[in-house]
């Protein structure tokens, strides 16, 4: 009876060694209370427990992380929420990778709701392509895989040398814009700018609403008057070789900013991917009001918030901005009511849960069009 006890033992003790190894554990790549609670979240409703780790920055500002369990063999998800301390929060998610590529994880997953740089995702003036390095340096720190939210550019997924799942949170702003807001039958979606079109015309298919475009600028900002548009010079450079005439290019100018569609009587629902800066959406909202819109929401998936936004929204005639919980923006919410906050945590679990298990992430974007 001993020896088959034993061998019980034993066998349990095997089968436990097994589960490890093909198991999958959660990290929070930031140690912040505001970072840490969408990880939370998702670790409640996957009901596994939030991986054991320190992050923390030394004397020096050096970031250092701690793992403080064995991770060999398993498929590692790493949460990171990108605060205001971009470049901080980089940092954190690559050494983190490195720890855990360097303790023998299987797989290690980051799940990226906001992905930092996506804006620099084009070539401007003499810069660089920012986001394309941030994709090489993911790589490199040990990332097999990558789950995001909305990103800036569909085509960053191509940046990528390893699978990247693009989320999106529009059924979940959808589903607000149905039950809080009043009379939503009476909407009209608007696009603050052409290049916002196709975003809008999908809210306004799926909540069958009209559809309106805001085009133009307020006026010529001083960051824009180097960027070449007044170049070449209109007089041709005859100094040049003599075959060589180049066509003159004309100047560009935007006209002042008009709205195309009806929106007097209605209320106006702006949508986009990412508020920051606010001065162009209560630009927006100004001309709006005056075109008879009686209500302004503004509907966006990260809520960045910057600098003096929470002031600029609380004295705008904007009516309120709802946005995701993918960035922390806690500080901004206590100083401006009409910020509000839609939870995106169970379309991240279910998409970590579907990845472990290696089922189909189809299901995730069902009644998504490509153009959302």
């Amino acid at each position: 009876s001993q020896t088959d006890s034993k061998a019980k033992e034993e066998l349990s003790a095997t089968a436990r060694m097994n589960v490890a190894k093909s198991g999958y554990r959660v990290f929070s790549a930031n140690s912040t209370a505001a970072c840490t609670e969408l990880a939370k979240k998702i670790t409640e409703r996957l009901g596994v427990e939030l991986g054991k780790s320190v992050v923390y920055q030394e004397s020096n500002r050096e970031t250092r992380v701690d793992v403080k369990e064995s991770v060999r063999g398993q498929t590692i998800f790493i949460i990171q929420t990108i605060p205001r301390d971009v470049n901080t929060a980089i940092m954190e998610l690559l050494v983190m990778a490195y720890a855990l590529k360097t303790s023998c994880a299987k797989n290690i997953i980051g799940v990226i709701p906001y992905f930092p740089y996506s804006k620099q995702c084009k070539m401007r003036k003499r810069g660089s392509i920012v986001c394309k390095l941030l994709a090489s340096m993911l790589a490199k720190a040990g990332l097999t895989h990558i789950i995001t939210m909305d990103l800036h550019q569909k085509e960053i997924q191509g940046f990528f040398s390893f699978p990247v799942d693009n989320l999106r949170a529009s059924p979940f702003l959808l589903q607000y814009i149905q039950e809080e807001v009043p009379d939503y039958r009476n909407a009209i979606i608007v696009a603050k700018s052409p290049s916002a079109a196709k975003r809008a015309q999908s809210y306004a298919e799926r909540l069958r609403l009209g559809l309106a475009v805001m085009h133009g600028e307020a006026q010529c900002s001083e960051s824009d008057m180097a960027d070449g548009r007044h170049s070449p010079p209109c007089v041709r450079n005859t100094s040049g070789h003599p075959g060589l005439e180049l066509p003159l290019m004309m100047a560009k100018e935007k006209p002042p900013i008009t709205v195309v569609g009806d929106v007097g009587g209605r209320i106006a629902i702006i949508v986009d991917d990412i508020i920051d800066d606010v001065e162009d959406f209560v630009a927006a909202a100004e001309i709006l009001k005056e075109r008879g819109a009686y209500k302004i929401y503004i509907m966006a998936t990260h809520g960045l918030l910057s600098a003096d936004a929470p002031r600029l929204i609380e004295e705008s005639a904007i009516d309120e901005v709802v946005v995701t919980n993918t960035v922390p923006h806690e500080v901004q919410k206590l100083q401006c009511p009409k910020i509000k906050t839609v939870d995106v945590s169970m379309i991240l679990a279910e998409a970590i849960r579907r990845i472990h298990n290696g089922e189909s992430m189809a299901y995730l974007f069902r009644n998504i069009t490509v153009d959302d």
